[in-house]
């Protein structure tokens, strides 16, 4: 399949990586049911296990509807190759797992996810693996935060749930000097708000979960990078730990990348008139919502992403006895954990998302008990909004 790097994004979430030419005339990439492929002759299937030959062997090691959407997420996201996972979790574990070694160090964004952070304490608890968090902010914190061991450093930005933003172009400025890989969780953004690896980073990882399936109903992860490092990938903790994608997924999520620039320009404008009308609010105390020209980290939002996009955080004047009673007082809004969906979202990471993480480190990261994550929807923001002011209410001033 011949690239077309000369395409616009939304032509290539439609079209990059697949030709119904070369099945079978569909229109839609078929899923290919199945666990295993046949051999013509015992040669063939020697020299495939060699790497002699191209083609498909077992469905744990390559499948072709995976391989579209890898093509595909690769092409949006300006790399060279991607690897399709069963989880972000399942994505985020194997680039760790495949960038380090016992005793290695990783240094990370201050503000990560709960699970990540779950992660890489058990990679300290039986690796030895080191890890230390840092505001990356200056390029002299980021050269003595950097130890002879650090493998790599992992990156959230926007950094979830607090959305502070990391000057990416800074990080790998030092990093690249230093031989250190970057890796970037850019689950929030989506390939069309941010791109990472054209900022010089090395791994890009995503929650495939959340905006890049769009619709609520799959469980998946993607890493995308240089066809070197994801070969490595491939070979390694891909083969032998196996948290591989199902094909029906890797066909829901290419279903839900036809739409996702659509989806993604809805999301932010939306989340844009959410987070002006609560900055108005008595009862809210701070807004955190990158596109804000008051957001403190607003002028990086403004040179590495193409708008705030659709997340955004608040805290509420009050007690958490407060905060409890507004969110049970909404009706139109669920309360999940997830975002990126079609619905209006919101979650309490205190209790939810980042429970798992010691409160006096979640404080640290801003993390507090008053603090509300909200992932705005398709809905009409109005109707997004009038749920949120009328459950305010519900709040004594």
């Amino acid at each position: 399949m011949n690239r077309n790097a000369h395409h616009q994004f939304s032509t290539k979430a439609i079209h990059a990586g697949y030709d119904p030419k070369e099945h079978k005339d569909s229109l839609s990439p078929p899923i290919y049911q199945t666990s295993t492929f046949t051999f013509s002759t015992l040669e063939q299937g020697a020299k495939r296990f060699s790497g002699e030959e191209e083609g498909y062997i077992y469905s744990r090691l390559s499948n072709p509807t995976v391989a579209v959407l890898e093509e595909r997420m690769a092409q949006l996201e300006d790399g060279e190759a991607a690897l399709a996972f069963s989880s972000g979790m399942a994505a985020v574990s194997a680039a760790l797992i495949g960038l380090t070694k016992t005793n290695d160090h990783i240094l990370c964004s201050k503000g990560i996810y709960g699970c990540t952070f779950g992660l890489l304490q058990l990679l300290k608890n039986k690796y030895h693996i080191e890890y230390s968090f840092s505001d990356l902010s200056t390029t002299e914190e980021i050269c003595s935060q950097i130890k002879e061991n650090t493998a790599c450093i992992y990156i959230e930005t926007p950094i979830n749930p607090t959305m502070r933003l990391i000057d990416l172009e800074k990080v790998t400025a030092v990093a690249n000097e230093k031989g250190v890989k970057v890796v970037v969780d850019n689950t929030f953004s989506t390939p069309y708000l941010q791109k990472p690896i054209s900022l010089g980073c090395d791994l890009v990882i995503h929650s495939g979960t959340k905006y890049i399936g769009g619709h609520g109903d799959v469980i998946a992860g993607v890493v995308v990078g240089s066809d070197e490092l994801i070969k490595t990938l491939k070979g390694t903790v891909q083969k032998d730990i196996g948290g591989v994608i199902a094909q029906f997924d890797a066909w829901l999520l290419l279903r839900g990348i036809k739409t996702l620039a659509v989806r993604m320009d809805r999301h932010s404008e939306n989340a844009e008139k959410i987070a002006l009308s609560l900055k108005k609010h008595s009862k809210i105390k701070n807004v955190y919502y990158p596109g804000d020209p008051e957001h403190p980290d607003y002028h990086i939002m403004k040179k590495q992403m193409r708008n705030g996009g659709g997340l955004l955080s608040f805290e509420l004047k009050g007690t958490y006895e407060d905060t409890v009673r507004f969110v049970n007082q909404l009706k139109l809004i669920p309360i999940a954990v997830s975002l990126g969906d079609a619905e209006t979202l919101i979650q309490h990471p205190a209790s939810m998302t980042h429970s798992v993480i010691p409160e006096e480190v979640r404080i640290k990261m801003g993390i507090t008990n008053q603090l509300l994550r909200l992932s705005v929807g398709l809905e009409a923001w109005e109707d997004i909004w009038e749920d949120i002011n009328t459950a305010l209410k519900a709040i004594k001033d």
